[in-house]
């Protein structure tokens, strides 16, 4: 069991991260973890779930590069928006094209 200030460290860590996404580009819920450097996809997840309205929540995705369940619809109109390459099946994000990193910055 982690501590309170631990937990909040990490979900402040994820939105910090997801913060810096910019637009256009994404990042799955296991490179967001990689990223922080604690934690996996489905803590990640959960802080999304709980804290994600706060940040761009769009650009972190599932794996397979599909938005987040639930919010397929209105991500998409965000994809669109931000110019972010999609796959021929226009459904999920083209990972290969559009994935992050703050190195690249």
């Amino acid at each position: 069991m982690t501590s309170a200030p631990e937990r909040e460290a990490f979900v402040a860590d994820v939105l910090e991260v997801v913060e810096a996404i910019p637009p256009g580009r994404v990042l799955t819920y296991g490179d967001v973890a990689g990223l922080v450097g604690r934690g996996g996809p489905r803590q990640v997840g959960k802080v999304m779930s709980q804290w994600g309205s706060l940040v761009p929540w769009w650009r972190v995705l599932r794996a397979g590069g599909l938005p987040p369940t639930g919010h397929e619809s209105r991500a998409l109109e965000r994809y669109l928006a931000e110019g972010t390459p999609l796959r021929p099946d226009g459904e999920r994000v083209d990972l290969r094209l559009a994935r992050w990193s703050p190195e690249s910055d």
